[in-house]
């Protein structure tokens, strides 16, 4: 035996304990310890909070960022000299509403993707002890709990405009379709990116009512992210993955993944300054753009495709490039309202 194989072996075991352990305390296998969920939470509400994802906020983080940029980005679209500084800064009232439409809407995607996916689930060492597959909840309960989480969502929607509101609906139809193309499809991660950066699309259409060149170009760039982000989340359960039948980019990519991160997230930058350029921001917003690029760069150098726990650590890093490009708008803003001062 090769030591190698002893020592995945030897981590397969440890693994192994912490899910049996972590089972044992009411909590799923991958969940995080010491999270306010099972702080503050009564015990027979975590395996809702288990289901909204509630434990682990990297998904409506992510699932967040297109929409603040967009919105960031309209704000601040075409500006002038004489701007008022609160003019180019995107509303924190809409921030708020994205805010709370991300929370909701990632909780009720996660909880139909495990009622879609409970047979799976159940084969993968990772999902096993989630609550469907473990019991703790019934279908129909799941069901409820979806339903509150979309009505939750479909209130913040509501406070947007006539454009915005059917453009937001017209969204339901990919994410309905999403938990199903793993099944038929190698590239779910397309799929997912055309449903997680939909925001995109709703910060420019809450702004101006319509669609235009910077916000679609906003989008195309965040799909070819989600698809970079999520391909390494997906090696995690590559192995598992392929014994089931389901289909990722991780499986697909395999060992050219790095080479497929590079034109991913290469084309997201491109588009990303396409979308900077088209909409005039201040050229102070690239600042954000190259150091999100440094990020994504250093991801692709780092990557380990064996390692779960690094793909894993990888994925959760994409919330700094969130921040990043955020940062370096709300930047760009600033710079037009103060240069005149200086």
């Amino acid at each position: 035996m090769r030591p190698l194989d002893g020592a995945r072996r030897c981590c397969h075991s440890s693994t192994m304990e912490t899910i049996q352990s972590k089972a044992a305390q009411g909590r799923v296998a991958d969940a995080p310890s010491g999270h306010w969920v099972y702080k503050i939470l009564p015990r027979w509400l975590w395996p809702y909070a288990q289901l909204a994802r509630w434990d682990r906020p990297i998904g409506w983080q992510l699932l967040l960022w297109p929409c603040w940029w967009s919105a960031a980005l309209a704000a601040s679209a075409y500006p002038r000299a004489s701007d008022p500084l609160l003019t180019l800064l995107p509303s924190p009232w809409f921030l708020f509403l994205f805010f709370v439409g991300a929370v909701a809407m990632r909780g009720a995607g996660c909880t139909y993707n495990d009622i879609v996916d409970q047979d799976i689930d159940n084969k993968v060492e990772r999902t096993r002890s989630r609550p469907l597959p473990a019991g703790k909840v019934t279908r129909r309960q799941a069901w409820i709990f979806l339903v509150i989480q979309a009505l939750l969502g479909l209130v913040v929607l509501l406070q947007f405009n006539d454009f915005a509101i059917p453009l937001g609906i017209v969204s339901l139809v990919i994410v309905a379709v999403y938990p199903f193309m793993k099944r038929f499809t190698n590239w779910p991660q397309l799929v997912l990116g055309l449903a997680f950066s939909w925001g995109a699309l709703m910060g420019w259409a809450v702004e101006f009512g319509d669609l235009d060149g910077p916000g679609i170009m906003l989008y195309i760039g965040s799909i070819l992210w989600v698809i970079g982000y999520d391909t390494i989340y997906a090696h995690q359960d590559k192995e598992d993955d392929a014994i089931v039948g389901v289909r990722s980019t991780a499986r697909l990519f395999g060992d050219n993944t790095k080479t497929w991160l590079v034109g991913l997230y290469g084309g997201t930058l491109v588009c990303f300054a396409i979308a900077f350029a088209s909409a005039q921001v201040p050229v102070v917003a690239l600042a954000g753009l190259i150091a999100a690029g440094a990020h994504m760069a250093r991801q692709i150098a780092v990557l380990d495709i064996d390692d779960p726990d690094q793909c894993l650590r990888l994925f959760k890093s994409n919330n700094q490039v969130g921040w990043l490009i955020f940062i370096g708008l709300i930047g760009g803003a600033l710079w037009v309202a103060l240069k005149p001062l200086v």
